[in-house]
């Protein structure tokens, strides 16, 4: 420690829906799509004094041989939509949307999140994501694969060209760039923040320049302090070169969490929540995303399959291959035999997420340990139940971080900007 004043953590809370981090077979889950699971755990956020309620998106079901996958057919409603009802029902909680920058148009965009300011008096923020997949392109008349590169491209021009629109404060906006040629006049004033609250998601190296040089959060996900502490510095360090300040941009990895009585009684309940996220099948529905074949006969309680995997197969759709097949299954196997992992278990090995486990106390003095050495600025919470899966944190955890002198205990704020101790603008 430094002896310099405690940083305060900031705290959002990932509405869980889809994918393997939701155990939908407990008894307390709910109804993924019903207004009421929003409310539910929008309400416990603000309860806890968070600083945003984080909604993902997905354009398109992913499907595995020919058939939507078992864990998306759950399904996502629009983000935006859900989170203009939201600003209805809640007062201060800041309301992130995350919105594909492939596959939308700037002045709409700018348009909607305006008007989700507006009628949230300043609580609006942007999720920016990018997509590869012409599987996720195929929903869309101008289709759409785009390289790493131009993704990035693209998201960049469009983030200028949506500030160009806020800060225009109902003036015309003529831009001429390599992505966009655009004439308009938003339909809109300036937005209460000025900007709406950018987040980006991901931590490749063109990610990580993009946040940058554009963003005012980042969401990213790192499994040790150490490995923390690294990116922390190496994205820090990159803001300079934008003429930024280190406290323009916060760094929130999305993080799991499961408490018990006793850190024993927590490692046993968080052990029986992994089993029961990635079961037989989501196990070997993971695999066969690698090897590219038919693998609904291995036996996911088995060792990894003896064959190699198929290279350019498109047997899993909506899922963006991430590297060599036939180099990811030796790095799989390695593991596996290191750790004596059979399928499922590596599985639950490589799906794992940053997980902070055991009593209220540890967990707390886990999460305050992150931030006040610099591997964070705060978490994006992705309880594994939905709606009530924020409830045990909000009413054990919350108390000790406020105890430490580590959160809030109210809010001083009413935009989300100066909740996560953001500049304002300058106007346009």
């Amino acid at each position: 420690m430094t002896g310099r004043p405690l940083k305060q953590i900031h705290l959002a809370a990932h509405f869980p829906g889809v994918n393997n981090t939701t155990v939908w077979t407990d008894p307390a889950s709910r109804s993924q799509i019903e207004f009421s699971s929003f409310r539910h755990l929008a309400e416990t956020a603000e309860r806890g004094k968070f600083d945003f309620f984080f909604l993902a998106e997905g354009l398109r079901l992913r499907e595995v041989k020919g058939r939507i996958h078992d864990l998306d057919v759950v399904g996502r409603p629009e983000s935006i939509t859900v989170l203009n009802a939201l600003a209805a029902v809640t007062d201060r909680l800041g309301l992130a949307a995350t919105v594909n920058a492939t596959f939308n148009e700037p002045y709409e965009l700018a348009r909607r999140l305006a008007s989700l300011d507006h009628l949230s008096e300043g609580r609006a923020a942007w999720n920016v994501v990018t997509s590869s997949d012409a599987f996720t392109g195929e929903n869309f008349r101008r289709g759409g694969y785009l390289d790493r590169a131009d993704r990035y491209t693209r998201a960049a021009e469009f983030v200028r060209l949506a500030r160009e629109f806020w800060d225009a404060d109902g003036a015309q906006v003529r831009h001429a760039g390599p992505q966009f040629d655009v004439t308009g006049t938003l339909s809109l004033p300036r937005p209460p923040q000025g900007h709406p609250v950018v987040i980006q998601a991901g931590d490749s190296e063109e990610g990580r320049e993009f946040a940058a040089s554009a963003a005012d959060v980042i969401f990213s996900r790192h499994s040790t302090l150490e490995a923390g502490q690294a990116f922390h510095a190496d994205v820090k360090r990159r803001l300079a070169a934008y003429g930024r300040k280190p406290d323009d941009l916060k760094i929130m990895p999305g993080v799991t969490y499961v408490l018990g009585d006793t850190d024993a009684d927590a490692h046993e309940r968080a052990a029986e929540i992994r089993r029961a996220q990635v079961g037989p099948r989501t196990a070997i529905a993971f695999l066969e995303q690698v090897w590219g074949v038919d693998l609904s006969d291995h036996d996911p309680d088995g060792p990894l399959p003896a064959a190699d995997p198929v290279p350019d197969s498109e047997l899993v759709q909506g899922r963006t291959r991430l590297g060599d097949p036939l180099e990811i299954a030796a790095r799989w196997r390695a593991t596996a035999a290191e750790k004596n992992l059979t399928t499922r278990e590596l599985v639950i090995e490589l799906t794992g997420r940053q997980s902070f486990i055991g009593s209220a106390s540890t967990v707390a003095a886990q999460l305050d340990e992150h931030v006040q050495n610099d591997a964070a600025d705060g978490f994006i919470l992705v309880p594994h139940l939905t709606p009530g899966g924020l409830d045990d944190f909000v009413d054990q955890v919350v108390p000790l971080l406020q105890e430490r002198g580590v959160f809030r205990t109210e809010y001083t704020g009413r935009t989300l900007r100066e909740h996560l101790g953001l500049p304002s603008p300058a106007g346009g």
